[in-house]
This record gives structure tokens, C-alpha cells and sequence, in this order.
């Protein structure tokens, strides 16, 4: 994922469609319009108003004082999430093959 946006970031969404493989620059121009829809975008320009107005950042505020618990909770559920499960023993496999000459997976590897 940061691949995408760092390609989106450094050249536009041109750069992006020119860099992935034809089959997934075709599956952005006829299924791209499917997963976001108007609903999607609607909601997208409600989650800014609630930014831009500062709830957001009065709830998170909230939430900090009190200790954290619903991230805290969140955050553990996610760890659960079966993406999380299946993907560390295939990340556990991958470390020998991902290592780049000159050490440049560890740095893309801790890079958050």
C-alpha cells in the first residue's frame, strides 16, 4: 500500500497506473467506480467536515484523557483480525528473500 502512494505522491495517479501491471490498471479503470461510489465519497466529505470542525480531534482528545481504552480495545481486535494472523508467518518466511543488497529492505521494512 505505501508503494501505491508513494507512487501517487511522487508523479499523480498517471504515474501509479504506469508502474503497476496491466491487469491492475485495468481493474482500476472498470472496477475502481464499484468500491467507490457516491456513497463512498459522501461519506468521505463527512469524515473531513467532522476534521475540519475539529470533532475528530476533540474526540481523540477525549479518548487520550481517559487512558485510551476503546484504541487500546480496537487496537487489540485488529491484531486478531485473521489478515494479521495469516500475514506474520508469511512475513516471518519472507524476511530472508525481501533483504535487498546493502541493507535497503530493513530500512523499507521499520519505514512506518
Amino acid at each position: 500500500m505505501k508503494l501505491i502512494t508513494d507512487l501517487i505522491y511522487v508523479g499523480g495517479i498517471s504515474t501509479m497506473r504506469y508502474s503497476i501491471s496491466d491487469t491492475a490498471e485495468w481493474g482500476d479503470y472498470v472496477i475502481g467506480k464499484r468500491i467507490i461510489t457516491e456513497e463512498t465519497r459522501n461519506e468521505m466529505r463527512r469524515v473531513l467536515a467532522e476534521i475540519q470542525s475539529g470533532k475528530f480531534a476533540k474526540e481523540w482528545v477525549a479518548e487520550y484523557k481517559a487512558g485510551l481504552p476503546n484504541f487500546k480495545r480496537i487496537r487489540e481486535e485488529q491484531a486478531q483480525h485473521l489478515i494479521e494472523q495469516t500475514g506474520a508467518p508469511l512475513r516471518e518466511m519472507m524476511k530472508g528473500a525481501l533483504k535487498l543488497e546493502g541493507g535497503g529492505t530493513e530500512k523499507f521494512l521499520s519505514d512506518k
